[in-house]
Parts: structure tokens; sequence; C-alpha cells
């Protein structure tokens, strides 16, 4: 598990090494050196926006999935032990499920946010 962990930050890495390089090259060539700079700066920072996004809902929803599996486990096994504890136990799943849910709904507003209605562009674009 450790070395698929480092596997994956290590692409997480490439991956936004890349999305610079490729937003820098796709700036748009303009006449004035300075409405390019700020082209370019303007294209990396909806890079950076869109990887932000990308990584919090990602990694949002891989944790939520993985506690969920942990919590659908554990409530199958106390039905294995004590069957007349069923109905007290599902009940509280479902209302645990619907916390962690709640949590990966939360990163992807955040996400859409970041991406539709940026509150840091004024600052970044001009």
């Amino acid at each position: 598990m450790k070395k698929f962990s480092k596997v994956v930050l290590a692409m997480m890495l490439v991956l936004s090494l890349a999305s610079v390089v490729f937003a820098a090259e796709a700036a748009p060539a303009t006449g004035a050196a300075v409405a390019q700079k700020a082209d370019s700066g303007s294209v990396q920072f909806f890079a950076f926006s869109a990887l932000a996004a990308a990584l919090g809902v990602g990694i949002g929803a891989l944790g939520c999935g993985i506690g969920q599996g942990i919590a659908t486990s554990k409530a199958c096994e106390g039905v294995a032990r004590q069957p007349e504890a069923a109905s007290k136990i599902q009940g509280v799943l479902i209302l645990g499920l619907a916390i962690i849910e709640s949590l990966t709904i939360y990163a992807l507003v955040i996400g859409l946010i970041l991406l539709f209605a940026n509150p840091f562009t004024k600052f970044f674009v001009s």
C-alpha cells in the first residue's frame, strides 16, 4: 500500500508540473509582451484551479469511499455476530454513510466553486 501511495503521489507531481509547462506554452501570442505575460498568468491560474479542483474532489471521494467500505464491513461483522441487532445496526450505518457522503458533496461544491466562481480570479487575472 505504501508503494502504491508513493506512485500516486509521484504521478500527481508529474501531472501538476506538466500542466504548468503546457499552460505556459499554450498562452496565445499577442503583439505586446505585457499582454502575453498577463495571458500566460491567467492560463496558469486557471490550470492550477482545475488541478486543485480535480485533486480535491478525487482525494475527497477516495477518502470517503474507503470510509464507507470500512463502515459497511464493520456493520456486516456486527450483524453476523448479533443478528437480533440488525435493525439498529442498519439505522446507524445508514446515518453514518449519509454523513460520510456529505463530505464528498462538500468537496464537489468546493471544486465547482474553484472552477466556475473562483473568488481569487480578480487577484490573478487582469
